[in-house]
């Protein structure tokens, strides 16, 4: 690959960004001229998006910081069919009732990372069911079906992972693909949209919606740029914690455990998330790069306060550091860790430790909490359970009015009587 002029391909190459390009030299040509107006899509199939989807947010917010348009497509009409990619079941059918509160949960995080407006760098943030929901099935087939080879469909990934796993694919998810390329055409025709980003595992679809945009008489030149699906160095899926996934509205994670997923990073993965998550200066993370062993608890710090900062503010990111470091370094009970509320009923009849442990969401299960009390992973008020039998009562509440319940070292959740 020729190294990329335009500031905004370098970054992506030099940040860790770039998978593939349809036209490296002809996207890098138009973003060296600032007319790249970019688009991401987004599925409205729960309240939040989670931490796998920040990647491509990134790329929206660095293509606006270097001159681009960026546009945040929420899949209100998509959702309705469901995007079959990567999946070895049909998705759950959802209400349109649903998807709309979810489309207002997701538009939350969106304000965070993008400036919205009327000028020509500002992001916009468009539904595709303007022009889905519309459609006539009978005029859809004859002007955009027609440009489809049911042949070199079966061949993508999404169709052809579910076939070769004898698994079902619905007729409507095999739809999925042709909405996917249309979004791109109408983008195009209404905003003069040129490049469609996003997961490696989306290639195919983008690749197509450049292949119908040629065929329905697109003027414009349209590209394709996608990013790695990403994993942790120990091969575990970005986003994905044995605890659920990390989303970004404070709704569904705190601020607190949000720093807590970044501070918990593994070494291996720093440098790089470091580069993906925050805005630092590459020079700055080169150095950061150096330190080893009990150092690179630094940059895992440094790591989880930028990364924490963008999505939810410098102050609660500062006060996540210092509720952290207030815990784990001098011991004290830091007023703001995650509380879970408990009736003063419950405790004065004795709530038992496995429940208190799974009613914390710090385990999933009362065997979760079993295997971590014979490893000696849980602690109740800084003192290992040493029984699955125990039970907890108001005996045991500190002089705070809270129960501190703790996996390991670094995860903490108190339980406060009401």
């Amino acid at each position: 690959m020729t190294t990329p002029k335009s500031e905004f391909l370098k970054t992506m190459t030099e940040r860790g960004f770039f998978h593939q390009c349809s036209d490296i030299e002809g996207l890098d040509k138009l973003a060296g001229e600032g007319r790249v107006v970019a688009y991401v899509g987004y599925d409205c199939t729960a309240p939040s998006l989670h931490v796998g989807s920040l990647i491509s947010i990134m790329m929206l917010t660095w293509l606006q910081k270097l001159g681009g348009k960026p546009i945040a497509l929420m899949g209100g009409g998509t959702t309705r069919v469901g995007d079959p990619s990567g999946k070895d079941e049909t998705r759950q059918m959802r209400s349109i009732a649903e998807i709309e509160a979810n489309k207002e949960g997701i538009r939350q995080v969106f304000s965070k990372f993008l400036t919205f407006g009327d000028t020509a760098s500002d992001a916009m943030m468009v539904d595709n069911a303007e022009w889905l929901a519309p459609l006539n099935y009978i005029d859809f087939l004859r002007d955009v079906g027609r440009h489809f080879s049911v042949n070199r469909m079966l061949t993508m990934d999404s169709a052809k992972l579910r076939l070769e796993r004898e698994q079902e694919l619905s007729f409507i998810e095999f739809n999925y693909m042709l909405l996917q390329a249309y979004d791109f055409v109408e983008l195009n025709r209404r905003y003069g949209c040129n490049l469609q980003m996003g997961g490696s595992d989306q290639w195919g679809n983008i690749v197509t919606g450049i292949d119908l945009g040629r065929r329905m008489g697109v003027k414009d030149q349209l590209y394709a740029l996608t990013c790695p699906l990403l994993t942790t160095a120990s091969g575990a899926k970005m986003g994905k914690t044995a605890a659920g996934a990390i989303w970004l509205n404070e709704a569904q994670l705190s601020a607190y455990d949000y720093w807590q997923f970044w501070r918990n990073t593994e070494d291996a993965d720093v440098s790089r998330f470091l580069k993906l998550f925050t805005f630092l200066p590459l020079d700055e993370i080169a150095k950061l790069e150096k330190l080893s062993g009990s150092e690179i608890n630094e940059a895992k710090k440094l790591l989880a306060t930028e990364a924490t900062a963008l999505l939810h503010g410098r102050e609660k990111a500062d006060a996540a550091a210092e509720t952290a470091r207030k815990t784990f370094e001098q011991g004290a009970l830091a007023a703001d860790l995650p509380t879970v509320e408990i009736t003063g009923a419950e405790l004065a009849s004795g709530i038992g430790v496995l429940t208190a442990f799974v009613k914390s969401g710090l385990v999933a299960s009362n065997s979760e909490a079993r295997r971590q009390i014979q490893g000696g992973g849980l602690k109740v008020n800084d003192q290992a359970v040493s029984s699955d039998k125990a039970n907890l009562t108001a005996a045991d509440v500190l002089k705070s009015g809270v129960i501190k319940l703790s996996l390991g070292k670094k995860k903490h959740v108190l339980l406060k009587p009401v």
